[in-house]
């Protein structure tokens, strides 16, 4: 190809305008075929030579940086299978101590319970009593206050009986008999 640019180039300046043919179509010249065969071979080999290592280093890096990734992820699983185990371990614990908790409960209730129903029974044995003794002083306080009321009103009722019954005759003789009775018994 550089042989053809520089046939052409010449012709130019030479003021001649060559016609340049090959031999085939299709196919470039012998020579450019040997010099970019042998170019193209110098170029991988030097590419095999070089950057094979790199390329296989860099594959071997990205292998054991999955075969990591993947024993991580493996130790990873196993750990959370053990914690899932002891977290399971550890909830059929926590049901048997939610259970006692819950009986214990039950059991504190009751006993609080027929505790409170003792000290309610006595609460109301002393109300009771202390009722009846309130009944006694306000029955005898009322008996009181009604004998009293009783003989306010006789004395009312006997002052006015007499007054509509007893005249002045008699009054008068009854005044007279005390007196002397009084006198007499000096």
């Amino acid at each position: 190809m550089n042989s053809l640019i520089s046939l052409l180039i010449m012709s130019e300046a030479e003021g001649e305008h060559l016609t340049y043919q090959t031999h085939h179509w299709l196919l470039p010249e012998t020579a450019e075929i040997i010099y970019g065969g042998l170019a193209s071979v110098l170029v991988i080999s030097a590419l095999v030579k070089f950057a094979g290592p790199m390329i296989k280093k860099s594959l071997a890096a990205r292998t054991e940086r999955i075969q990591g990734d993947i024993d991580n992820a493996r130790n990873t699983r196993a750990n959370a299978e053990v914690e899932a185990s002891r977290i399971r371990t550890a909830l059929g614990d926590i049901n048997t101590e939610r259970a006692r908790i819950l009986a214990e409960a039950d059991t504190q209730a009751a006993a609080v319970l027929a505790e409170g129903r003792t000290r309610v029974a006595a609460e109301m044995a002393d109300v009771e009593a202390k009722a009846m003794s309130d009944i006694a002083n306000a029955a005898g306080r009322v008996g009181d206050e009604l004998r009293a009321e009783i003989s306010r009103l006789s004395a009312v009722a006997i002052e006015r009986v007499v007054a509509s019954t007893v005249n002045d005759s008699v009054r008068q003789d009854l005044i007279e008999n005390f007196i002397s009775k009084v006198g007499a018994s000096r």
